[in-house]
Formats: structure tokens, sequence, C-alpha cells
């Protein structure tokens, strides 16, 4: 790394928000082709005025000076033709929040989304385009501009002349906010690209899970007494075994489990009248939707253990189907034996098919899945589901490339469970509370599905899941396998040693092939052994070739008896 950078740190400045919106009509403020595209819905630019008039800080520019020839301009709507300046300022950072402003109290980008705002006089707060225009409802150019708000009161806003002085004073705001600026004079571009960069990618970010946490933390006193998300993740863990679910899968979880799109907007979650769809209980308050959604989360988490064989979060596929079943048993919480039997398939056929279903983009199945589940309908909500995947195509993941944390290699671990692996030492089952024990809040198993040969194999040999075996054991000698396989302990009977080598898909033939030292034979047989029990695996737990019907007293019988009693 170099150690060439700028000659003269940036200087700080401020901007009245009045002056610097006209120096972008101006054509003094320029985007560089760096910049990534305007990405900003109405929420967002809502959420800036409303900053800007509550006096809130809205983050410091950063400015590149430089001298900028005659041009024309796009600034999001608004088509500039800027004359030559000694001096512009290219943006480097703040974008977005420019590009707003600009647009936003301009009268003719004021025309188009996501730029066309109102500021509600009576409720003092900024609006989208109202459906139907009230005199109270006064457009942001005319509110920014002095001459026209005095016309407007004389005209058109006439019967709400009560509310003048608030349009002053919102006015007032706007044309005098102080936006804090850094300006940087330097003439290398590449420079201002690695400032770019590393403002945007450098760094860690806030994620959903903290923003959450933050804008809903309640009062200092009683905080170390009431849920957190963290608190709700080792709680959790502590009652399933299951491990530490990550924040923003609780938090989703919980979304999940009030409406039905765990990706929503998280500012107005506990404020019915800013929301666009109806909680889905409604009046409750956060700590009740923590207390709940823990609930909720827990007899999900059962659900994977007991009927759909997934013991620990780092057997678990993918996370978006946890926050789906999460809603499902928040609304359900003790469905019918068969609709556990539809989720288990539901489950294996997002496990393995829904990249193909879904096109890769797993951020969609948390919102296209939950949206399938109708508070108070079992049978409606399960059948929904059901029908989402109603195109998916039997599928077995290649067991050639074993990856702990890959989705194809937490499928096989899932299938190796299901054989209730056994100690090569006493010939004891393993059972849940080993494999958390060991595994604890990891999130993949790569610590209990050791190599058999670390060293020695090729590239592709060495990624074979016939090259590991699910051990979640800290006693037996792990370290020397072959050893280990192809010595039957003295104290063991044989039927006892049959059983121990059919839990991890060996027997008698692959270990001969090994103590003659043919690594690439028993390799290879084992290989087969692997992807037919894959393939028994989930034949059973996804049921392909079955109908997904709901129970039978789903079924309306009464209507049947009508139909049975109509005339021939």
């Amino acid at each position: 790394m170099g150690t060439a950078g700028l000659e003269t740190q940036p200087s700080a400045t401020t901007y009245d928000l009045e002056d610097l919106v006209a120096n972008a009509w101006e054509g003094k403020v320029r985007v560089p082709h760096f910049q990534r595209d305007f990405r900003w819905t109405t929420q967002d630019v809502l959420r800036l005025f409303d900053s800007v008039v509550k006096g809130y800080p809205i983050g410091s520019l950063l400015l590149w000076v430089r001298k900028s020839p005659a041009q024309e301009l796009t600034l999001g709507r608004l088509k500039i033709e800027a004359p030559a300046y000694e001096e512009t300022l290219w943006v480097v950072d703040g974008q977005q929040r420019i590009t707003s402003l600009a647009n936003a109290l301009h009268a003719h980008s004021h025309l188009h989304a996501p730029f066309s705002l109102y500021y509600d006089l009576a409720e003092r707060q900024f609006i989208p385009p109202p459906k139907t225009r009230e005199p109270q409802h006064i457009p942001l150019p005319v509110l920014f501009d002095l001459e026209k708000l005095i016309d407007w009161f004389a005209t058109e806003g006439r019967s709400a002349a009560e509310y003048f002085k608030e349009a002053q004073r919102v006015a007032k705001a706007l044309r005098q906010y102080k936006v804090p600026a850094y300006l940087v004079r330097q003439d290398d571009e590449k420079i201002l690209t690695d400032i770019f960069d590393r403002m945007n990618n450098y760094g860690k970010r806030l994620s959903r899970a903290e923003i959450f946490s933050a804008l809903f933390a309640g009062p200092e006193k009683g905080a170390g007494d009431r849920l957190s998300l963290s608190r709700i993740a080792d709680r959790v863990a502590d009652r399933t075994g299951f491990g530490i679910i990550d924040t923003d899968t609780i938090l989703s979880s919980i979304l999940a489990r009030r409406g039905p799109d765990p990706a929503r907007d998280i500012r107005n979650e506990f404020d019915p009248t800013g929301r666009r769809t109806a909680p889905e209980f409604p009046g409750e308050d956060r700590d009740t939707a923590y207390e709940e959604g823990e609930e909720a989360l827990v007899r999900a988490v059962e659900f994977l253990q007991n009927h759909a064989g997934v013991p620990h979060l780092s057997l678990l596929v993918y996370r978006a189907l946890l926050v789906v079943l999460t809603r499902f048993f928040a609304h359900f919480p003790e469905p019918e034996a068969n609709t556990l039997r539809l989720l288990r398939r539901l489950y294996w056929r997002v496990a393995v098919s829904g990249p193909a279903v879904f096109k890769g983009s797993f951020t969609q199945v948390g919102r296209v899945l939950s949206a399938r589940i109708k508070k108070g309908d079992e049978h409606a909500s399960v059948k929904g589901l059901m029908e989402a995947m109603a195109q998916a195509q039997p599928t077995v993941p290649n067991p050639e490339r074993f990856k702990t944390n890959e989705a194809t290699a937490k499928v096989i671990l899932s299938a190796w469970w299901s054989l209730e692996p056994r100690s090569l030492v006493t010939g004891k089952p393993y059972d849940a509370q080993d494999l958390s024990s060991l595994l604890g809040d990891q999130t993949t198993a790569a610590t209990v599905a050791y190599r058999i040969f670390p060293r020695g194999l090729s590239p592709h040999q060495q990624f074979l899941a016939a090259n590991r075996m699910f051990l979640p054991t800290d006693t037996d000698p792990v370290s020397e396998l072959p050893a280990l396989l192809t010595h039957q302990p003295v104290d063991m009977d044989d039927s006892t040693w049959e059983a121990v080598l059919e839990s991890h898909c060996l027997d008698r033939a692959m270990l001969n092939v090994l103590a003659q030292g043919d690594r690439n034979g028993f390799l290879a047989l084992r290989q087969a052994t692997i992807a037919g029990q894959l393939r028994d695996f989930l034949g059973r737990m996804a049921e392909w070739g079955y109908e997904d019907t709901p129970a039978l007293d789903s079924l309306d019988l009464d209507d049947l008896d009508e139909l049975d009693d109509r005339p021939e």
C-alpha cells in the first residue's frame, strides 16, 4: 500500500441549504462519473427533509473543488445547462442528499417521484403527493421560495391563512439549515476515487438489527431487565441447544411474526399510523413483540430439530427458512400432524431446489414465503407455501464438493445425522447434546466434520464428502481415522461394529480396500454409498412424488355430500 495521498487536508466549512441548492441549480455542483446511480425512495427523501426541519444532523458532505467546463448536466430529474466555472463542487460523498434537496425544492423536478413532496401545515409533517389536495398541503418549491409562499397564501392557500406562521417557520428552517462539508482540493482523480471507495466500503456499518435495537431501545431505566435481540438469541440457544442465531435473523423472525413482509421499513414498526399495512397483533408493544417472537422462534427451532432433521444452526441450509417457520408457528403454535409433514417437505424442497425456483435470490425467500401465511387459516397457509414450490424439480446435491459453510455440505450432514452416527471407540450413538456442546455458537460444523485423509490427496479428492466423517466427539482419537477404521475394537462385538460402520456410510468391503492402502478405491466406494444414502434421505424428507393435499378434516364434507345428492 503506497503512502501518496492528499497534499493538503480537506478544509471544513458549512453551507446554508439555500445556497447549496442554488449552487446545484446553477451547475456549480456536479456528480463524478464514479458515483453510483440515484437510489433513494420517496420515504428516504421524506426522512431527509424531516431531519432538516427538526435540526437533526444529516451527515457531512465531501466535495471535490476543481475547475469545470461548460456542459449539460443531469442531476436527478434536473437538466442543467451549466457554464464553465473556475471552481465547482464535485460530490464525492453526499450525492443522494444533494440530489434530493435540489430536486424536491425545484418547481419542475418536484413533479416527479421520488421528489414530489408536500408539507401538511395542519399535521406539521412532510407527506407524499396526497390523493386529494387540501388547502393546507403546500408544495415544497412554494414553501422554499418566500415570494411564492406569500402569493400562495394570497391565492390558493387563502383558506389556510391560520397556518401562515407555521409555513414561515418551516421555510426559514429549510433555507437556513447548515450543511457541513469538507472541501478537497486535488487534481488527481485516482486519489478521489480511492477516497470514495474507502468511505463506502471500509469499516463495519450498522446492521439492520443494530439500527432496530437503537430505535426501540426504550428508556435507560430498567434496560438491564428488558429483552434485547442478543438476549433472545442467548435464551433460544439455552432452551434448544440449537446455537446462537444472529441478531439480524432474530429481528427478521420477530418482524415476520407481526406481518407478512420481514424486510419492511422498521422505523414505524410500533406506530400503526405510520405503517402501510395494519399490524397483525394490534396494540402490541415492543416488549410483548420480543417475548412472543421468542416463543414462536423456539417452536420453529424445535420443529427443525424434531421433524425436519436439523439438529443445530450449523446444519440449517438457509436462515430465511427459519424466519418463515417462525411466522407459521406464531400463528399456528400447534399445527396438525399432516401440516408438520408438509412443512418438512417444504423445508427440504426449498433446501435443495430453492436456488432454481427463486433464481438464486434468497433475499426474496423470506418475503415470498412469509406472504403465503395467512393469519387464522392453517390449511390455506400451508397450501400456499407448498404451491410456492410447485415448480420445484427433484434434486440431489452433488457430494463431490463438501465445504461446511455451503448448502450442499449442510444437507449431507443432516442426511448423516439421520443415520445416528456412532462413536468408533464405544459404539454408542452421539446425541443432540453432544453436538450442541461441541458446536456451541459456531455457524459451521467444521469442528465435527473430520477429514479422513488430511494430506496426500488431490484437490478434487480433498473436497469429496467421502473424505469426511461426522464425529461430534472430544474423546475419540480422531487424528488417526484410517487406523481407527481398519481396526475393530477388541471389546466390540460384530453386530455393534456393523452398526457403527453403517452409521458412517461404511462397510467391511470398503475397509478392506482401505487396509490394502488403496485410498482411491476406498473413496470411490464410499462416495457411491454416500450418494445413495443422500438420495434416499431426500426422498423421505422431501417426498417429491406425494400429493401436497390438506388434512382430511380441512375438506368441507357437507359440500361433498351435497354434490353426491345431486340428481343424475
